[in-house]
This record gives C-alpha cells, structure tokens and sequence, in this order.
C-alpha cells in the first residue's frame, strides 16, 4: 500500500480539516466545529469578529467595542469569553483595558473546511449539490 493511501487525518497540516466534501467528518472534528460555528451563531457575536477583525492594526479595546451595542458591559464581556472559548479571538489586559485581537488560523480552518476543492465532486450529471 503506497503512502497515499494511508493518510490519516491530522497526521499533515496542510490536510488536518479536509473539506465537508472530501471525506465524512469524525465525531470529535464534528464536535469542535460545532463549538465555532455556535460562536459565530449570534449576531453580536458576529459583529464583534467584525469588528475586531477589521480593525486596522490587529486589535481593538473592549473600550471601543461596548459603545457600538446597547447591551451592557457584562454581556459584551459574556459573547467576547465565548468567542475565546472558541478560539476565534485572544486578549491581553493593559492597565485596566482588555484588547482584543483575530486568531487567524481558526478562521482559515474554518474557511478550508469550508471551500469546495478543486475536484468537483459536488457536481455531478444532475448539477451541483443542494444542501
């Protein structure tokens, strides 16, 4: 048997998060893309990735980032842990200020699981494949 064909899924970097369409997810690859994938199902927490990931210079205060909702400080704080917890932002307290900045390699995860490969594998006679 060549090597080829014994890869194993997280054995290489550049194949640890094979595409939804190139193989079945495992349990567990299943179970922390679902932990990412309910960060971002939330509105504010989606506008705070945003916001923090469009930030020219790579980070922002959490100063900056509370007056743009009319939730209070506390519930900021909640959806920024979750979006820790995730691994989709990290922070760093200064004096009395946290600042926030992207964690690019989960969302570069997230979009290879993501991407269509280059095969079309999805299409077939019928057309394209409908989720």
């Amino acid at each position: 048997m060549s090597k080829q064909e014994l890869v194993m899924l997280g054995q290489d970097e550049s194949d640890c998060c094979p595409t939804l369409l190139a193989a079945p997810l495992e349990e567990e690859q299943a179970v922390e893309l679902a932990k990412v994938f309910k960060a971002l199902g939330d509105p504010v927490r989606l506008r705070l990735l945003s916001m923090i990931a469009s930030r020219e210079g790579g980070e922002i205060c959490v100063c900056d980032l509370t007056p743009a909702f009319d939730l209070s400080q506390p519930t900021i704080s909640h959806h920024l842990k979750l979006l820790r917890q995730a691994g989709l932002i990290d922070c760093e307290r200064r004096g009395t200020w946290v600042y926030y900045w992207l964690l690019p390699g989960t969302i570069d995860m997230l979009a290879g699981v993501l991407t269509r490969s280059g095969k079309s594998a999805a299409s077939g006679p019928e057309g394209p494949a409908r989720v």
